[in-house]
């Protein structure tokens, strides 16, 4: 069915626009601060260990939408995949699991702006700064989509800057050429190093790397508005396991030779605590003045992109789930310049109710939005991979040759399976510690793991009342063109 003028989006994201976000959405806070927390608690090989397990797992899952997106470039993504190739139920829950987790997002996301401006203003009001800052995304967002593409090129800019620096200057620091003399091997080998804490602690970093990875998918959306997604979206996609080499283990490689993770430090993993992060450390130690204020600009540009990403993505998802039937039709239109006006309203008002919901009654009903959102990133993971797997098989079912993918995922079907169970491992393993000891810590169990009851709702809800099934292999939607 054709796209009336009332309903179709633009496709105003060049080719490094789309490389851009698929970078930016994989580097932000989770590397800047929570790496070195990482460290301390299992170690660097520890830590080393999961983020290569988890960015294994995150290639194959880009992997797998790069070959859906190339074929099928739709800004729902893997919702509308999960509807086509799968149920139309788990494509309904997919997009609303989505479209809540980053609207949530936003909500975070202005509050840690407000804490990075309070160490230059510390005596500011945070509302007025988490209201400049809904505004500025907001009218990114607004004025068209090559707005939202330039932004997020020059963010991730910064950021992708930012990292290469500083394993220069770690390389450097290592062998003694800056900073004071060679390291060596003495802080991997310091104490329980490099493995602290056994496999629990190992697991329990699964969480904290895969929560820094996500984000990757956002190349997935964007791909129904890049100019040609034949083109650019598998260039982006070859890219990712690259950047996860270079700016993730990498990284992790030089904080663990140039900081021992007994180093008290290394616990900060929270805005405020910029003066900790181990990026500041070692800048510090290398003799760069002013690395604090610089780090926290760097990070100040992390919270805007993943707000303004999040305000991006959920709007587009909205947008699809109108389009497919499955929201209100008023969140299908768009206006003359191809933006979903409706749908990027409700996002931003959803995100802003959130926020304000932690400046009332102590953050409680803030909490637990926070909560309700925690795994959401890695159901849709899961989405992802069960879609491709589908894929292919009615792809093969139906008679269909492979030369017609203009991209095809290697190593099928161990991809999608390997990325499905890891990440199940990870939604299961989210709090184990509530499980142990002498008693069953029930209400930790129902904070962490509320988002999972919530997705099944959605998915159960709406298979009950629309009396969906699983589709035949035979009849999946396979026609690119219908959009």
């Amino acid at each position: 069915m054709s796209e009336t003028g009332r309903n179709q989006l633009q496709r105003g994201l060049q080719s490094r626009h789309l490389s851009m976000i698929a970078i930016g959405g994989s580097i932000g806070t989770g590397i800047f601060l929570a790496s070195g927390s990482a460290i301390q608690t299992a170690g660097p090989g520890g830590a080393l260990a999961a983020y290569v397990a988890i960015g294994i797992m995150v290639y194959f899952l880009m992997t797998s939408l790069g070959e859906m997106a190339t074929f099928m470039p739709v800004s729902g993504s893997f919702s509308t995949y999960a509807t086509r190739f799968v149920d139309p139920a788990l494509g309904f829950a997919l997009g609303w699991n989505y479209w809540y987790n980053w609207a949530i997002t936003i909500a975070v996301e202005l509050s840690a702006g407000a804490m990075v401006m309070k160490f230059w203003f510390p005596d500011s009001p945070s509302i007025l700064w988490s209201a400049l800052f809904l505004g500025f995304m907001f009218g990114l967002n607004y004025l068209s989509v090559r707005g939202f593409g330039e932004s997020e090129y020059w963010f991730a800019f910064i950021k992708v800057a930012t990292v290469i620096i500083f394993i220069v200057v770690g390389v450097l620091m290592i062998f003694g050429i800056m900073g004071g003399q060679a390291v060596g091997f003495q802080n991997i080998t310091v104490g329980e190093a490099p493995f602290k804490g056994g496999w629990f602690a190992i697991l329990s970093i699964f969480l904290i790397a895969g929560f820094s990875f996500q984000g990757t998918e956002l190349v997935g959306v964007a791909a129904g508005e890049s100019t040609e997604p034949s083109k650019t979206v598998p260039r982006a996609i070859r890219q990712v396991f690259w950047r996860i080499l270079l700016f993730y283990i990498l990284a992790i490689v030089i904080i663990g030779f140039l900081i021992p993770y007994t180093n008290p430090n290394l616990a900060g993993g929270e805005i405020q605590d910029i003066a900790k992060s181990p990026f500041t450390i070692i800048f510090e130690k290398a003799g760069l003045a002013f690395a604090a204020s610089v780090m926290n600009a760097v990070i100040l540009t992390s919270v805007l992109s993943a707000g303004n990403s999040g305000m991006y993505a959920s709007t587009r998802m909205l947008w699809q789930l109108a389009k497919e039937g499955q929201a209100p039709k008023i969140f299908a239109r768009v206006n003359r310049r191809g933006i979903p006006v409706a749908a990027l309203a409700l996002t931003t008002l959803v995100g802003m109710t959130a926020f304000l919901s932690s400046l009332f009654g102590e953050g409680s009903v803030y909490v637990w939005l926070l909560n309700a959102s925690g795994l959401s990133g890695f159901i849709a993971w899961v989405g992802i991979a069960i879609s491709h797997y589908r894929f292919r098989r009615a792809f093969a079912a139906q008679g269909r040759n492979l030369d017609e993918l203009v991209y095809k995922a290697k190593w099928f079907p161990f991809g999608p399976i390997f990325a499905f169970i890891l990440c199940l491992i990870v939604i299961l393993g989210q709090n184990t510690s509530a499980f142990v000891g002498d008693s069953i810590l029930w209400y930790e169990i129902l904070v962490s793991y509320i988002g999972l009851p919530i997705f099944l709702l959605l998915w159960f809800g709406y298979k009950l009342v629309k009396r969906t099934q699983v589709i035949p292999l035979q009849d999946c939607d396979l026609n690119p063109e219908r959009e």
